[in-house]
Protein backbone atom coordinates (compact mmCIF):
# COMPACT_ATOMS: atom_id res chain seq x y z
CA UNK A 1 0.00 0.00 0.00
CA UNK A 2 1.25 3.62 -0.88
CA UNK A 3 1.03 5.91 1.71
CA UNK A 4 -0.72 8.22 -0.68
CA UNK A 5 -3.84 6.31 0.05
CA UNK A 6 -3.87 7.94 3.19
CA UNK A 7 -6.51 10.19 4.41
CA UNK A 8 -5.66 12.32 7.12
CA UNK A 9 -8.62 14.03 9.50
CA UNK A 10 -9.07 16.08 12.27
CA UNK A 11 -11.50 17.96 14.08
CA UNK A 12 -10.50 21.40 15.86
CA UNK A 13 -12.64 23.72 17.80
CA UNK A 14 -10.61 27.13 18.61
CA UNK A 15 -7.09 24.84 18.11
CA UNK A 16 -4.52 27.80 18.79
CA UNK A 17 -0.89 27.61 18.96
CA UNK A 18 -1.29 23.71 19.10
CA UNK A 19 -2.72 23.64 15.73
CA UNK A 20 -0.79 25.48 14.26
CA UNK A 21 1.94 23.02 15.27
CA UNK A 22 0.00 20.38 14.23
CA UNK A 23 -0.57 21.33 10.89
CA UNK A 24 3.13 22.28 10.86
CA UNK A 25 4.46 18.41 11.66
CA UNK A 26 1.87 17.22 8.95
CA UNK A 27 3.34 19.65 6.58
CA UNK A 28 7.52 18.38 7.36
CA UNK A 29 6.09 14.60 6.99
CA UNK A 30 8.45 12.49 4.88
CA UNK A 31 5.99 11.48 2.80
CA UNK A 32 2.72 13.19 2.21
CA UNK A 33 -0.70 11.97 2.18
CA UNK A 34 -3.80 11.74 -0.03
CA UNK A 35 -5.30 14.37 1.88
CA UNK A 36 -5.51 16.24 4.70
CA UNK A 37 -9.24 17.17 5.80
CA UNK A 38 -9.34 19.48 8.40
CA UNK A 39 -13.55 19.69 9.98
CA UNK A 40 -13.71 23.44 11.82
CA UNK A 41 -16.33 22.02 14.49
CA UNK A 42 -17.72 25.72 15.28
CA UNK A 43 -14.60 27.56 15.81
CA UNK A 44 -13.89 31.22 16.05
CA UNK A 45 -10.57 31.76 16.16
CA UNK A 46 -9.93 31.10 12.86
CA UNK A 47 -8.28 27.58 12.97
CA UNK A 48 -10.38 26.91 9.69
CA UNK A 49 -8.66 29.47 7.85
CA UNK A 50 -5.16 28.90 9.02
CA UNK A 51 -5.61 25.30 7.40
CA UNK A 52 -6.50 26.05 4.37
CA UNK A 53 -3.51 28.03 4.29
CA UNK A 54 -1.57 24.90 5.06
CA UNK A 55 -3.40 23.62 1.71
CA UNK A 56 -5.83 21.30 3.85
CA UNK A 57 -9.73 20.77 2.81
CA UNK A 58 -11.98 22.25 5.09
CA UNK A 59 -14.92 21.52 6.65
CA UNK A 60 -17.24 23.38 8.65
CA UNK A 61 -19.79 23.30 11.31
CA UNK A 62 -21.32 26.58 12.15
CA UNK A 63 -21.75 25.14 15.97
CA UNK A 64 -19.66 22.97 17.82
CA UNK A 65 -21.26 19.50 17.45
CA UNK A 66 -18.43 17.03 18.78
CA UNK A 67 -15.57 15.28 17.35
CA UNK A 68 -17.04 12.20 16.92
CA UNK A 69 -19.96 14.41 14.24
CA UNK A 70 -16.51 16.30 12.81
CA UNK A 71 -15.00 12.82 12.07
CA UNK A 72 -17.59 11.56 10.64
CA UNK A 73 -18.12 14.54 8.68
CA UNK A 74 -14.55 14.31 7.36
CA UNK A 75 -14.50 10.65 6.95
CA UNK A 76 -17.58 10.98 4.75
CA UNK A 77 -15.65 13.00 1.20
CA UNK A 78 -12.29 10.90 2.40
CA UNK A 79 -11.07 8.81 -0.96
CA UNK A 80 -7.72 6.99 0.85
CA UNK A 81 -7.81 3.40 1.98
CA UNK A 82 -7.01 4.76 4.97
CA UNK A 83 -8.62 6.99 7.30
CA UNK A 84 -5.87 7.93 9.77
CA UNK A 85 -7.58 10.31 12.53
CA UNK A 86 -5.66 12.59 14.90
CA UNK A 87 -6.10 15.31 16.87
CA UNK A 88 -5.59 19.15 16.63
CA UNK A 89 -3.37 19.16 19.75
CA UNK A 90 -0.59 16.09 18.90
CA UNK A 91 2.10 16.86 15.90
CA UNK A 92 2.96 13.33 14.52
CA UNK A 93 6.78 12.51 13.38
CA UNK A 94 8.59 12.69 10.15
CA UNK A 95 8.36 9.12 9.75
CA UNK A 96 4.99 8.29 10.92
CA UNK A 97 2.91 8.02 7.85
CA UNK A 98 5.18 5.91 6.33
CA UNK A 99 5.46 3.80 9.76
CA UNK A 100 1.10 3.81 9.26
CA UNK A 101 1.30 2.31 5.66
CA UNK A 102 3.82 -0.12 6.68
CA UNK A 103 1.73 -2.00 8.77
CA UNK A 104 -1.22 -1.77 6.98
CA UNK A 105 0.74 -3.09 4.20
CA UNK A 106 2.29 -6.17 5.90
CA UNK A 107 -0.78 -7.06 7.53
CA UNK A 108 -3.62 -7.45 4.97
CA UNK A 109 -5.86 -8.86 7.50
CA UNK A 110 -5.48 -5.74 10.26
CA UNK A 111 -8.50 -3.35 9.80
CA UNK A 112 -7.45 -0.64 12.29
CA UNK A 113 -4.14 0.71 14.66
CA UNK A 114 -3.38 2.99 17.26
CA UNK A 115 -0.50 4.88 17.92
CA UNK A 116 1.11 6.06 21.30
CA UNK A 117 1.71 9.62 22.68
CA UNK A 118 6.00 9.88 23.15
CA UNK A 119 7.74 10.27 26.45
CA UNK A 120 8.64 13.96 25.55
CA UNK A 121 4.99 16.07 26.14
CA UNK A 122 4.68 19.43 24.73
CA UNK A 123 3.26 21.11 27.65
CA UNK A 124 6.08 21.97 30.25
CA UNK A 125 4.13 22.15 33.52
CA UNK A 126 4.50 19.26 36.01
CA UNK A 127 0.81 18.14 35.91
CA UNK A 128 0.75 17.65 32.20
CA UNK A 129 4.32 16.29 31.99
CA UNK A 130 2.54 13.35 34.67
CA UNK A 131 -0.63 13.25 32.59
CA UNK A 132 0.64 12.57 29.22
CA UNK A 133 4.10 10.56 30.43
CA UNK A 134 1.24 8.33 32.64
CA UNK A 135 -0.63 8.17 29.06
CA UNK A 136 2.73 7.04 27.34
CA UNK A 137 3.44 4.12 29.89
CA UNK A 138 0.00 2.95 29.69
CA UNK A 139 0.40 2.51 26.04
CA UNK A 140 3.69 0.75 26.07
CA UNK A 141 2.68 -1.63 28.65
CA UNK A 142 -0.70 -2.82 26.89
CA UNK A 143 -1.18 -6.02 24.58
CA UNK A 144 -0.67 -5.20 21.04
CA UNK A 145 -3.61 -6.61 20.21
CA UNK A 146 -5.98 -4.17 21.26
CA UNK A 147 -9.22 -3.82 22.89
CA UNK A 148 -9.79 -0.39 21.62
CA UNK A 149 -9.47 2.63 18.89
CA UNK A 150 -8.09 6.25 19.30
CA UNK A 151 -8.56 8.86 17.70
CA UNK A 152 -5.65 10.76 18.51
CA UNK A 153 -3.41 8.58 16.42
CA UNK A 154 -5.70 5.76 15.29
CA UNK A 155 -5.92 4.17 11.83
CA UNK A 156 -8.71 2.28 9.96
CA UNK A 157 -9.84 0.72 6.55
CA UNK A 158 -12.25 3.42 5.35
CA UNK A 159 -14.56 0.85 3.62
CA UNK A 160 -15.19 -0.49 7.62
CA UNK A 161 -15.50 2.65 9.01
CA UNK A 162 -18.43 3.39 6.90
CA UNK A 163 -19.93 -0.07 7.02
CA UNK A 164 -19.66 -0.17 10.67
CA UNK A 165 -21.48 3.44 10.67
CA UNK A 166 -18.37 5.68 12.03
CA UNK A 167 -18.09 7.03 16.02
CA UNK A 168 -21.19 7.60 17.54
CA UNK A 169 -22.47 10.68 17.48
CA UNK A 170 -24.37 10.88 20.88
CA UNK A 171 -20.72 11.85 22.32
CA UNK A 172 -21.15 15.62 21.65
CA UNK A 173 -18.11 15.90 23.78
CA UNK A 174 -14.19 14.87 23.32
CA UNK A 175 -15.35 11.99 25.18
CA UNK A 176 -14.52 7.87 24.68
CA UNK A 177 -16.59 8.12 21.31
CA UNK A 178 -12.90 6.14 19.97
CA UNK A 179 -13.68 3.65 22.51
CA UNK A 180 -16.67 2.46 22.02
CA UNK A 181 -16.27 1.83 18.03
CA UNK A 182 -13.17 -0.11 19.49
CA UNK A 183 -15.40 -2.26 21.33
CA UNK A 184 -17.86 -2.54 18.27
CA UNK A 185 -15.28 -3.40 16.53
CA UNK A 186 -13.97 -6.18 17.81
CA UNK A 187 -17.51 -7.39 18.46
CA UNK A 188 -17.56 -7.41 14.92
CA UNK A 189 -14.62 -9.43 14.60
CA UNK A 190 -11.79 -6.97 13.34
CA UNK A 191 -8.56 -6.59 14.37
CA UNK A 192 -6.98 -3.54 16.17
CA UNK A 193 -3.41 -3.50 16.62
CA UNK A 194 -1.88 -1.01 19.02
CA UNK A 195 2.10 -0.14 17.40
CA UNK A 196 3.71 1.06 20.15
CA UNK A 197 6.56 2.26 18.05
CA UNK A 198 4.17 5.23 15.95
CA UNK A 199 4.47 7.75 18.09
CA UNK A 200 2.91 11.52 18.19
CA UNK A 201 3.39 14.39 20.70
CA UNK A 202 0.73 15.62 22.86
CA UNK A 203 0.92 19.45 23.47
CA UNK A 204 -1.89 20.06 25.71
CA UNK A 205 -1.52 21.90 28.72
CA UNK A 206 -3.29 19.91 31.56
CA UNK A 207 -4.72 22.20 34.71
CA UNK A 208 -6.08 20.59 37.50
CA UNK A 209 -9.64 21.28 36.86
CA UNK A 210 -9.51 20.50 32.74
CA UNK A 211 -7.77 16.88 34.06
CA UNK A 212 -10.18 15.81 36.63
CA UNK A 213 -13.27 17.36 34.63
CA UNK A 214 -11.98 15.26 31.44
CA UNK A 215 -10.96 12.14 33.79
CA UNK A 216 -14.36 12.00 35.72
CA UNK A 217 -17.04 13.39 33.46
CA UNK A 218 -15.87 12.60 29.95
CA UNK A 219 -14.30 9.14 30.53
CA UNK A 220 -14.69 7.32 33.73
CA UNK A 221 -18.41 7.84 33.40
CA UNK A 222 -19.45 7.06 29.97
CA UNK A 223 -17.05 4.09 29.88
CA UNK A 224 -18.72 2.67 32.87
CA UNK A 225 -21.71 2.88 31.30
CA UNK A 226 -20.39 1.43 27.76
CA UNK A 227 -18.82 -1.79 29.65
CA UNK A 228 -22.09 -2.67 31.35
CA UNK A 229 -24.21 -1.86 27.75
CA UNK A 230 -21.45 -3.90 26.08
CA UNK A 231 -20.83 -6.37 29.36
CA UNK A 232 -17.41 -6.43 28.23
CA UNK A 233 -14.14 -5.52 30.67
CA UNK A 234 -11.28 -6.06 28.97
CA UNK A 235 -7.98 -6.38 31.20
CA UNK A 236 -5.57 -3.97 29.23
CA UNK A 237 -4.89 -0.37 29.30
CA UNK A 238 -6.33 1.51 32.39
CA UNK A 239 -8.75 -1.52 33.24
CA UNK A 240 -5.98 -3.63 34.14
CA UNK A 241 -6.45 -5.58 37.53
CA UNK A 242 -3.52 -4.50 38.77
CA UNK A 243 -5.66 -0.76 38.33
CA UNK A 244 -8.76 -2.42 40.08
CA UNK A 245 -6.77 -3.26 43.39
CA UNK A 246 -5.35 -0.02 43.35
CA UNK A 247 -8.58 1.65 43.83
CA UNK A 248 -9.68 -0.85 46.53
CA UNK A 249 -6.68 -0.25 48.50
CA UNK A 250 -6.89 3.63 47.73
CA UNK A 251 -10.22 3.33 49.15
CA UNK A 252 -8.82 1.25 51.94
CA UNK A 253 -6.69 3.79 52.59
CA UNK A 254 -9.44 6.74 53.02
CA UNK A 255 -11.55 4.21 55.45
CA UNK A 256 -8.17 3.65 57.89
CA UNK A 257 -6.91 7.20 58.00
CA UNK A 258 -10.66 8.58 59.10
CA UNK A 259 -10.40 5.85 61.53
CA UNK A 260 -6.95 6.34 62.87
CA UNK A 261 -7.72 9.62 64.38
CA UNK A 262 -9.76 7.61 67.03
CA UNK A 263 -7.77 4.60 66.68
CA UNK A 264 -4.25 5.39 66.63
CA UNK A 265 -2.94 1.48 66.22
CA UNK A 266 -5.23 1.46 62.36
CA UNK A 267 -1.97 3.48 61.45
CA UNK A 268 0.16 0.48 61.21
CA UNK A 269 -2.48 -0.83 58.82
CA UNK A 270 -2.46 2.74 56.66
CA UNK A 271 1.49 1.72 56.47
CA UNK A 272 1.16 -1.98 55.24
CA UNK A 273 -1.81 -0.39 52.63
CA UNK A 274 0.93 2.32 51.59
CA UNK A 275 4.02 -0.54 51.12
CA UNK A 276 1.35 -2.16 49.43
CA UNK A 277 0.33 0.21 46.96
CA UNK A 278 4.01 1.34 46.24
CA UNK A 279 4.58 -2.48 45.17
CA UNK A 280 1.74 -3.29 43.01
CA UNK A 281 2.61 0.61 40.99
CA UNK A 282 6.40 -0.15 41.34
CA UNK A 283 6.84 -0.31 37.66
CA UNK A 284 4.82 3.16 36.69
CA UNK A 285 7.01 4.45 39.17
CA UNK A 286 10.05 3.15 37.75
CA UNK A 287 9.49 4.20 34.64
CA UNK A 288 8.49 8.08 35.86
CA UNK A 289 11.85 7.70 37.88
CA UNK A 290 14.11 7.15 34.71
CA UNK A 291 12.26 9.41 32.64
CA UNK A 292 12.08 12.62 35.15
CA UNK A 293 13.93 11.17 38.27
CA UNK A 294 13.20 10.91 42.09
CA UNK A 295 10.82 14.43 43.01
CA UNK A 296 9.04 14.38 39.83
CA UNK A 297 8.11 10.30 41.19
CA UNK A 298 7.31 11.63 44.44
CA UNK A 299 5.26 14.17 43.44
CA UNK A 300 3.29 12.21 41.54
CA UNK A 301 2.34 9.77 44.52
CA UNK A 302 -0.68 11.94 45.46
CA UNK A 303 -1.96 12.68 41.44
CA UNK A 304 -1.66 9.23 40.64
CA UNK A 305 -3.54 7.69 44.11
CA UNK A 306 -6.19 10.84 43.39
CA UNK A 307 -6.80 9.16 40.27
CA UNK A 308 -7.57 5.53 41.15
CA UNK A 309 -9.41 7.13 43.49
CA UNK A 310 -12.12 9.39 41.42
CA UNK A 311 -11.76 6.33 39.07
CA UNK A 312 -13.05 4.33 41.24
CA UNK A 313 -16.01 6.89 42.21
CA UNK A 314 -16.56 7.04 38.36
CA UNK A 315 -17.25 3.34 38.03
CA UNK A 316 -19.49 3.31 41.35
CA UNK A 317 -21.51 6.50 40.06
CA UNK A 318 -21.54 5.10 36.85
CA UNK A 319 -22.98 1.76 37.38
CA UNK A 320 -25.75 3.46 40.01
CA UNK A 321 -26.60 5.58 37.01
CA UNK A 322 -26.91 2.62 34.09
CA UNK A 323 -28.66 0.58 36.15
CA UNK A 324 -31.37 3.08 37.09
CA UNK A 325 -31.87 4.34 33.84
CA UNK A 326 -32.25 0.64 32.83
CA UNK A 327 -34.86 0.21 35.41
CA UNK A 328 -36.56 3.51 34.22
CA UNK A 329 -36.89 2.21 30.59
CA UNK A 330 -38.30 -1.37 32.02
CA UNK A 331 -41.16 0.08 33.96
Amino acid sequence: MLQSTISIIIPVYNGGEAFTRCLTSLKNSKVRPLEIIVVADGDTDGSGELAEKFGAKVLRNNTSKGPATARNKGAAIARGDILLFIDADVTIYPDTLAKVAQVFESEPDLTALIGSYDDQPGALNFLSQYRNLFHHYNHQIAKEEASTFWGACGGIKREVFLEMGGFDESYRRPCIEDVELGYRLKAAGYRIRLCKEIHVKHLKHWTPYSMLRADFFYRALPWTELIHRQNYLPNDLNLQWSSRLSVLLVYSLLAVSVTGFWTPSVWIVAILIISSLLTLNAPVYQFFWEKRGFLFTLRTLPWHWLYYFYSGLGFALGTLRYWLFRRIKQA
